[in-house]
């Protein structure tokens, strides 16, 4: 290769030794820096590896092409094809054994002196070596050779044509009778041998790609092309074919030879080589011309081509492996992904091309990813209680404990959730309250309250008329200081949605405090007494909280402090509740002491309190707030509540349009379409379920249950949608017509008893038959016969002979949620034989085969479904 650029060759029987050769051969043995590092004279090749010169060969001038024999003896043996034709084997290695010896220095000499281009050892009677010549309009240009042949120079050659290459001092033994001759009058530029059969040998002549069968030399088999540059075969699949002209790389499938499967895109410059990976299926790596890029096509999923316009696809990559240009490169023959590259200066790069990761999110939260030949699983953990699980595992779970589906205690879906969230209980014990005093509207001859209800309490409380201010005494304190309260329907009802009050027109919050009593909230509880201006039972509450089990001692502290309660604005005792209530930690108690030391009218430090709860805070509003503070505190909220998706506000913005805008907040930040899509069914109105978004919701969790499996819960919840919104119940979608009419043949009128007839006409006293209807209801062509019974579809299932007294397989009303199902029509869609349903489920039980004799249609094997089980339980 003098006066060419370099080029690298790995040995085929030693994964840390390769060559370079240019104007000489040079082989280096390749290893870690850890073991060479003491080396003098070690190149680094990448941050993990050496390379270290072990010989030089320089006795084989003007080369032009090398091949290294394939074989593990003779080791490190190389043919070298010359310019003038000659082919030289040579070693780079003091191999001792006999064989060597005497190859060693053997020359192989065509008839007329032309350039060698390529050559290639036959890779299982590696004894031939085939060679690639230039054209000679008298000789072949394809010639076998045999080593191991004894033949001596013919007496027509001369004396300086069988002189030896430089630096054989020995006469050595020139073989000029090659042992086949292919391709006369023609050029070849590329050889490789077939690896499906010994005797085959692909070649790039001038003009065409030739396959040349050794059995019969006067036959070949060639395609006209341009793309007869370096041919190479496939090493995971023998009969893809990779060829190149100019910038433009050609695969060939050889059994349609006719023309390319694929051409891939050109590249603006002409390559110099392209190569197969060795260790990775489909990948193959092309190389430019004055180039520092690799580019990588792989062909790992192009199917096998079946008719003329098949075009597999590719993905196409580029890798840099080093900053200069690259003269060669080569796969390693057994490291995954790695490759040499060597420049024009002889300086190599030691590259692993990354494999593409395909990542696989599974619907049950696991992630699956492909990095070349391994597989990676990451799941979460079952029991991490100190990472908060994924919402998808979250609606995963609730899903399967029925969560949304309790329409009765509708609270009660905040249990079947799992979760101390004070959200979701606030949104389900709002939904509750909506519910409940709309039934308690409805049974009212007064409905035009109905949609204030689902309208949230910042419309409620904008319709508020005929409000009664009060003025009311606190209980159970000595200081008889009057406070202003408000009063109206409509803020009655707001009290009523929080969950204050019970139904009924008096204010009467003592349920509401004995049901947190018992929850153990107690400062809570005394919160909502004092609001309500009874000192007395808040300090009941306090004390009684101190005395609990695991109470809190620090609560008759609050109680006595309560106690001293005084509305001199001057007094020590308001002068220190202010300085100090900001230094409790509960967020309760911090609100009595601010409602106790605030002036009349100005509750800021009660309504802003961010960490009590908005039912809370909205139920004091709604008492202590006049008719022009009321509305825009309320407006606020809602605005800070929408913009934060917080399910409390739910209770302001109800279920309208504002709702929604509140519930995308919460989706956008959650992604929970569980909790939004069964919180707009319950009881909305019908403008709000039409809603694009609302239906995105529902939808996306349709796929999701269809997605985990969960068919059952699918169904169930469809179910669910249906009975609150009417107008999403699907027209039937699927009919079983007749195959004379065409017409619709409905099987409910079979299930029903003859009008107008007595049950005695039958012959079973006291009991109905099911009708036959054995003939299509339009034409009255009869329906085909079930292949179990032979009876004409329609029959009921229980009116076939044998369906009664011990066939335990056809009677399946032992399950009677299939009851209805048995009577159905089922056939298979391949051989069209079918039946009853009932007993097509009896016979594929045991068979696998169609029951119909002479059919061998395997039809219970055909449904890519039938090995799905639903992952829930009805």
């Amino acid at each position: 290769m003098s006066g060419s650029k370099p080029d690298i060759l790995w040995s085929p029987h030693h994964v840390d030794r390769y060559v370079i050769c240019d104007s000489e051969l040079s082989l280096y043995r390749i290893e870690s820096v850890g073991n060479s590092e003491a080396k003098a004279g070690a190149l680094r090749l990448s941050e993990e590896t050496t390379a270290t010169l072990l010989a030089i060969n320089s006795d084989t001038p003007y080369m032009k092409c090398v091949a290294w024999y394939p074989k593990h003896e003779p080791e490190c043996l190389l043919a070298v094809g010359q310019a003038n034709g000659r082919i030289v084997l040579t070693s780079l290695g003091q191999s001792h054994n006999s064989k060597c010896k005497d190859l060693m220095g053997k020359e192989f000499v065509p008839k007329h002196a032309r350039q060698c281009n390529t050559l290639a050892w036959n890779p299982v009677d590696s004894n031939w070596l085939a060679a690639g010549l230039d054209k000679h309009r008298a000789d072949f240009s394809v010639l076998i050779w045999d080593i191991s042949s004894k033949f001596t120079p013919e007496a027509s050659v001369t004396t300086d044509k069988i002189r030896l290459s430089a630096g054989d001092t020995d006469a050595g033994l020139v073989v000029t009778k090659p042992l086949y001759e292919l391709g006369q009058n023609d050029a070849c530029l590329s050889l490789c041998w077939l690896p499906r059969d010994q005797k085959l040998l692909l070649a790039g002549m001038h003009r065409n790609l030739a396959i040349f069968d050794l059995r019969n030399t006067s036959q070949k088999m060639f395609v006209n092309t341009k793309a007869i540059q370096g041919v190479t075969v496939d090493p995971h699949f023998h009969d893809r074919v990779a060829s190149f002209f100019e910038g433009q790389v050609a695969i060939w499938d050889l059994r349609k030879f006719e023309k390319p499967v694929l051409t891939l895109t050109e590249q603006p410059k002409p390559l110099t080589k392209v190569a197969w990976c060795p260790t990775r299926t489909g990948l193959l790596a092309t190389l430019t011309r004055d180039s520092n890029i690799i580019r990588l096509y792989d062909m790992q999923h192009t199917p096998t081509p079946i008719g003329d316009e098949t075009e597999p696809t590719i993905i196409e990559r580029n890798v840099q492996p080093c900053e200069n240009h690259i003269a060669s490169f080569a796969w390693h023959p057994s490291s995954q992904n790695r490759m040499v590259v060597v420049t024009p200066n002889r300086s190599m790069t030691d590259f692993t091309v990354f494999e593409r990761i395909s990542l696989a999110w599974s619907s049950t939260g696991s992630i699956m990813w492909a990095c070349g030949r391994h597989l990676y699983e990451c799941t979460e953990e079952r029991n991490a209680s100190s990472v908060e699980k994924d919402i998808s595992t979250k609606m995963r779970q609730r899903a399967q404990s029925r969560y949304g589906h309790d329409t009765e205690q509708v609270w009660r879906n905040y249990l079947l959730a799992g979760d101390d969230d004070p959200q979701l209980k606030s949104l389900w014990y709002t939904l509750y309250f909506m519910k409940q005093y709309t039934e308690d509207l409805e049974q009212k001859p007064v409905v035009n309250k109905l949609p204030l209800v689902y309208s949230g309490i910042k419309n409620i409380v904008k319709s508020s008329s005929g409000t009664v201010e009060s003025q009311r005494c606190w209980n159970g304190s000595d200081r008889q200081a009057n406070v202003i309260r408000y009063h109206s329907d409509e803020r009655c009802l707001a009290l009523q949605l929080c969950g204050w009050i019970k139904r009924g027109p008096e204010i009467d919050v003592e349920p509401f405090l004995q049901s947190l009593e018992v929850e153990r909230e107690w400062e809570r509880a005394a919160a909502v007494a004092l609001f309500n201006l009874d000192i007395r039972r808040a300090i009941q509450i306090l004390n009684k909280g101190a005395t609990a089990e695991k109470g809190d001692l620090n609560l008759n502290v609050v109680a006595m402090a309560l106690s001293g309660y005084t509305d001199e604005k001057n007094s020590l005792w308001r002068e220190m509740c202010s300085s100090l209530r900001l230094q409790l930690n509960n967020p309760h108690l911090c609100v009595m002491f601010a409602f106790l030391t605030s002036e009349p009218g100005s509750y800021d430090g009660v309504l802003y309190e961010s960490s009590m709860a908005v039912r809370d805070r909205v139920a004091f509003a709604c008492m202590f707030l006049s008719d022009s503070q009321l509305p825009r505190y309320i407006e606020k909220l809602a605005s800070e509540m929408k913009e934060a998706g917080n399910l409390e506000g739910i209770l302001l913005t109800g279920l309208t349009k504002d709702g929604v805008d509140l519930m995308e907040s919460y989706v956008d930040r959650t992604g929970d379409v569980q909790t939004a899509s069964f919180c707009m069914l319950k009881g909305s109105p019908g403008e709000v379920v039409k809603d694009s978004r609302v239906q995105c919701w529902i939808e996306n969790y349709r796929n999701l249950l269809d997605a985990w499996r969960f068919w059952h819960k699918r169904a169930e919840f469809d179910i669910h949608r249906s009975k609150l919104d009417p107008s999403s119940k699907p027209l039937a979608q699927v009919f079983v017509s007749c195959n004379f009419c065409g017409k619709s043949i409905s099987y409910s009128c079979s299930a029903m008893p003859h009008q107008g007839r007595g049950f005695s006409q039958y012959g079973v006293s006291g009991s109905p038959t099911k009708s036959k209807v054995t003939s299509c209801p339009g034409c009255r062509k009869p329906l085909p016969r079930c292949a179990l019974c032979l009876m004409n579809m329609g029959t009921p299932v229980s009116s076939c002979p044998g369906a009664g007294k011990s066939d335990e397989k056809v009677d399946l009303s032992k399950d009677k949620k299939l009851a209805q199902l048995n009577n159905w029509f089922t056939w298979c869609h391949n051989c069209r034989h079918g039946g009853h349903t009932g007993h097509m489920l009896s016979w594929f039980r045991d068979h696998t085969e169609c029951p119909v004799s002479a059919c061998t249609c395997k039809c219970m094997q055909l449904d890519t479904t039938g090995n799905l089980v639903p992952l829930d339980s009805v």
